[in-house]
C-alpha cells in the first residue's frame, strides 16, 4: 500500500488544496484524488480549476469543489473557511505562492508586497482557522487532521538575488516546525515541505531558468510520504537532498553565498547581477 492510499484512511473525505491549478498544488491535487479524497481546489484561474475539477472527478470518481480566489485579498482567507464548513475537511496542503528574483533595488515593491501575503499571510490565515477545525474535529471523535506548508530550500539561509523571497519561505518553514510540536497532542500532522530548484510555475514566474531538478509529482509524492510517516520537513527530491546534506553542515554565512551564487546563474539570461563580495572586501 502507498503512501498515497493511506491517506484517506488517515485523513478523509476531504482536503483542500491552494495553488491547486499548476505545479506542485495540481500534482498534490492529483494524487490526493487518485487516494480517493475528495478536494477543495482553490487558485485564481477559474478556468484551469474547472477543468481539473472535471478531469480528477472523471479519472477517480471524487467530489470537488472549485474555489477561484486571490489570497492577496482581505476576504479570501475567510471565504475559504466559510465556503468549505459543511464539508469535513481533514487536510490542508498550503502550495499557493510565488516569487521573485534578481537585485532587491530593482524589485517592484507592489510585487513584494502581494508576495508577503500569499506565502505568509494567506498560510498563517489558513493554517489557523483549519488547525482550530482539526482539534475542534479530534474532540468529537473525527480522524486525525494534517497540514502541508509549501516551503523552500532558500528558507534556511538568507539569499541574494532573492532575499525578500528566502526570508518569507524562512517564515513558512519555522511556523511548520513550531506547529508540528505545539499541535501533535491535538491529533494534527504537519508537514514542512522545502524543495529545491524543480520544474514548476513558482520558478518562472520568479524569472529563474531551471533546467534542473524534482518534477511537481515526485515533491508531491515525497511530501505525502512523510505526511504518512508522521509528519516533520520533508526532503523531496534527490536535489533537494543533496543540497540539504552538503550545505547543513556550513555556517550560515557561507550557505548565504552559496545559494546566491546558485541563484545568481538561474538568472543569468537576463542582466546578470553582479557578482558576490565578502562583506570585509574593499
Amino acid at each position: 500500500m502507498t503512501a498515497a492510499t493511506r491517506l484517506r484512511g488517515r485523513f478523509g473525505p476531504w482536503a483542500a488544496v491552494t495553488g491547486a491549478s499548476d505545479g506542485i498544488g495540481r500534482a498534490c491535487a492529483q494524487q490526493l484524488a487518485a487516494a480517493g479524497l475528495n478536494l477543495v481546489l482553490v487558485a485564481r484561474r477559474q478556468p484551469l480549476l474547472d477543468r481539473l475539477a472535471a478531469e480528477l472527478s472523471t479519472a477517480h470518481g471524487i467530489r470537488t469543489r472549485v474555489l477561484a480566489l486571490d489570497l492577496t485579498t482581505d476576504d479570501a482567507i475567510a471565504k475559504v473557511d466559510t465556503d468549505t464548513l459543511d464539508l469535513d475537511v481533514g487536510l490542508l496542503v498550503a502550495a499557493a505562492g510565488f516569487g521573485t528574483s534578481g537585485l532587491f533595488l530593482d524589485a517592484d515593491p507592489a510585487a513584494e508586497a502581494d508576495m508577503l501575503r500569499v506565502n505568509c499571510a494567506a498560510t498563517l490565515g489558513l493554517a489557523h482557522r483549519f488547525a482550530r477545525r482539526f482539534a475542534a474535529r479530534r474532540e468529537t471523535g473525527g480522524v486525525r487532521g494534517g497540514m502541508v506548508l509549501m516551503g523552500s530550500l532558500v528558507a534556511f539561509q538568507g539569499v541574494p538575488f532573492a532575499a525578500h523571497y528566502a526570508a518569507t519561505k524562512a517564515y513558512v518553514q519555522t511556523l511548520a516546525e513550531g506547529l508540528r510540536l505545539e499541535l501533535r497532542a491535538q491529533g494534527i500532522t504537519v508537514v514542512a515541505s522545502p524543495p529545491g530548484p524543480g520544474r514548476s510555475g513558482v520558478g518562472t514566474r520568479a524569472g529563474m531558468q531551471i533546467t534542473s531538478g524534482a518534477s511537481p509529482e515526485a515533491v508531491a509524492r515525497g511530501t505525502l510520504a512523510t505526511l504518512v510517516s508522521g509528519g516533520g520537513t520533508a526532503t523531496p527530491g534527490l536535489l533537494s537532498k543533496l543540497l540539504t546534506w552538503s550545505l547543513a553542515p556550513l555556517p550560515r554565512g557561507a550557505r548565504s553565498r552559496i545559494m546566491g551564487e546558485v541563484m545568481r546563474g538561474m538568472t543569468q539570461h537576463r542582466a546578470p547581477p553582479p557578482r558576490l563580495q565578502r562583506p570585509d572586501a574593499a
